[in-house]
């Protein structure tokens, strides 16, 4: 087995890297949305180009790094732009979307952009849960026939980037010892 300097194994070192790459540009792609919002006329509606990375990692990294990509990204976002409520909208819905992600992928059953749709849509159906709680009214839920065409238009968006990407990555991910 390769020891990297530090003498931990060299592909925990890569995994490492790795996640920690990915949660940069996850973040970056978080600031990039914020700055240049694409502005489809509707509010709350994003195209949510993160989650193309939190996508990638999941079929490449694994559940457990693509989770860890997701959380940091989610949590520095808060603190850096977003503030306390846009934290605890974009928790519940990076939560349950990657819940039912990491769910519908395990069946087999769906392509890369259909765990994207479904990662889309549940996304929104999380953020409207904390509005609903936040405004105590379920007569927000009014508004979630948009957040459902969105989800999926997104989220085909972002699946099917995210599948180009995962033609181009080498085949194997940087090897972990699982410790």
């Amino acid at each position: 087995m390769t020891r990297s300097h530090n003498n931990r194994p060299a592909g925990d070192v890569n995994r490492l890297t790795a996640v920690a790459l990915m949660a940069a540009l996850a973040l970056i792609f978080s600031y990039i949305e914020i700055l240049i919002p694409f502005n489809f006329g509707i509010p709350g509606v994003k195209l949510g180009v993160a989650n193309l990375v939190v996508i990638v990692a999941l079929y490449y990294l694994g559940p457990r790094y693509a989770f860890v990509i997701n959380m940091i990204r989610v949590a520095v976002a808060g603190l850096l732009f977003t503030g306390l409520f846009g934290f605890c909208y974009s928790m519940a819905g990076a939560l349950l979307s990657f819940a039912v992600m990491y769910l519908i992928k395990k069946t087999g059953l769906f392509s890369v952009t259909g765990v994207s749709v479904c990662g889309g849509v549940f996304h929104n159906l999380g953020q409207i849960l904390v509005a609903a709680v936040l405004i105590s009214s379920l007569k927000i839920f009014a508004y979630f026939p948009v957040l459902i065409i969105s989800g999926v238009i997104s989220g085909t968006i972002i699946g099917i980037v995210s599948y180009l990407i995962l033609q181009r990555l080498p085949k194997r991910a940087p090897e972990s010892s699982g410790r």
